[in-house]
């Protein structure tokens, strides 16, 4: 039986994406995807592995771009109890970081050790649909999208016509958006960031009513930390984007038919997620600079009380020592935090 955490994780955490974010929020806009991820990447790190717990990487963000990252099987934290499995994105969104847009964020999930999924060697990819808690039960991956968002309007009390899905805009989608419209369902179009927009889905106070497509599997796992505390659904299947990987699971003797709910992917309902705005987006808003600082927004969940949290924090240059040791790359800002 996994270890039950006993003080509330999440606000230690918090502070890992507000560094991640403040790092990677310093080169916004400069057309360098790799450095701001590296700059984010060093800043959680360093604030992680001054965390009172004995942490596992299990999901990191990295190996499928070849971009820096926190390492699968990584050892993070003091070295004492509890015992977790931690799932890291230090930027949700980088090359929306790189352009200047919208959506970005600063992500970290934290469980009992042994009760986060982990994707078989080599799979990169799942099919996702998501919902919120008003809509949960209603939802069925293995049918066509056009039943789904029926089933959902049902649920809801409401036409299918009042329906909005959100989706990554891929070649790959090209015929779930086609069956999306025939529905009569509105659409929200994205370019990347799928944690936050399954977290949007799953946000009852969120105008996105479903999450589909294709999308990636580390970013499914921590999405269904956050949508586990929230009280929404998840459903996910692997992906395998080509025959080769196919040919791999196969010999893994993995059912890639297999529907993979929220029970599986996070195993325990004493999970912890923690995110911070990067740039300006639906769920949080970006990193504010100025004179002597910046401001941070985030969203800290508790899935065993299902409290959610909002969080403006000041962070002030005088505070601190300087942050330079966080992070290869420049620029760089140092910080102190003060929640309000």
């Amino acid at each position: 039986m996994a270890e039950q955490i006993t003080r509330n994780l999440g606000m230690e955490l918090v502070r890992a994406t507000e560094a991640a974010a403040v790092a990677a929020a310093r080169w916004m806009g400069r057309g360098d995807k790799n450095a701001a991820d590296q700059a984010a990447v060093n800043a959680m790190r360093f604030v992680l592995g001054g965390v009172d717990m004995h942490g596992v990487v299990v999901i990191g963000e990295g190996e499928k771009d070849e971009a820096p990252m926190l390492f699968i099987d990584e050892v993070i934290g003091h070295g004492q109890t509890p015992d977790v499995d931690i799932a890291v994105d230090p930027i949700d969104g980088t090359r929306l970081t790189a352009l200047g847009l919208p959506g970005a964020i600063a992500v970290v999930a934290a469980a009992p050790r042994g009760t986060l999924y982990g994707a078989p060697p080599g799979v990169f990819y799942m099919e996702k649909i998501a919902v919120g808690p008003e809509a949960a039960g209603a939802i069925d991956i293995t049918r066509p999208v056009k039943e789904n968002i029926r089933s959902v309007a049902r649920k809801k009390g409401c036409d299918a016509s009042d329906i909005t899905v959100v989706i990554l805009d891929r070649p790959r989608h090209d015929h779930i958006v086609k069956e999306i419209r025939e529905s009569g369902a509105r659409i929200k179009l994205i370019g990347d960031g799928d944690v936050a927009a399954a977290i949007a889905a799953a946000n009852p106070d969120s105008p996105v009513d479903m999450l589909v497509g294709v999308g990636g599997a580390p970013e499914a796992v921590i999405a269904a930390s956050a949508i586990r505390c929230i009280g929404g659904e998840m459903q996910c299947r692997l992906y395998p984007r080509n025959e080769k990987e196919r040919w791999q699971l196969e010999g893994l003797g993995v059912d890639i038919t297999q529907v993979l709910t929220i029970a599986d992917l996070v195993r325990s309902d004493d999970v912890y997620f923690a995110a911070t705005g990067i740039t300006d987006g639906d769920l949080l808003q970006g990193v504010r600079f100025f004179s002597n600082g910046a401001v941070t927004y985030s969203i800290i969940m508790r899935g065993k009380t299902g409290t959610i949290r909002r969080m403006e924090a000041h962070h002030q240059l005088n505070k601190i020592a300087l942050m330079s040791s966080l992070a290869d790359a420049e620029p760089i800002l140092p910080f102190s935090a003060v929640h309000k």
